[in-house]
């Protein structure tokens, strides 16, 4: 990203707006739908919740929301260049989540 020298700053390119990066790593379909997620107030980053659509986010976040029935917990690993393909949103972040238990095959 350039700031007003026209030069890229390496700061900014480690920051990401919270609506934007949520769309990017596809847990919302539109910006809309994840900055009234955010505006709501529903969505805690690091424990604080906030806000603002406007938010920076950076990789180490931790985030928690609710996406349908669910609490999603994740970790930001990344932050992307674009919406791209579902493979590729997946390694934006880790999912915190302890998985469904599976049963043991021995019972």
């Amino acid at each position: 990203m350039a700031g007003p020298s026209g030069k890229v700053d390496p700061a900014a390119a480690q920051r990401l707006r919270i609506d934007k990066w949520l769309v990017q790593a596809r847990f919302f379909k539109t910006r809309a739908l994840a900055a009234e997620v955010v505006t709501a107030g529903s969505l805690r980053v690091n424990g604080t919740r906030i806000g603002r659509p406007g938010r920076d986010i950076t990789p180490g976040d931790v985030l928690t929301f609710p996406q349908g029935a669910r609490i999603r917990v994740i970790r930001i690993l990344a932050l992307g260049l674009r919406r791209g393909p579902a493979t590729e949103a997946q390694e934006l972040y880790l999912d915190l989540e302890p998985g469904p238990a599976t049963p043991d095959p021995l019972e």
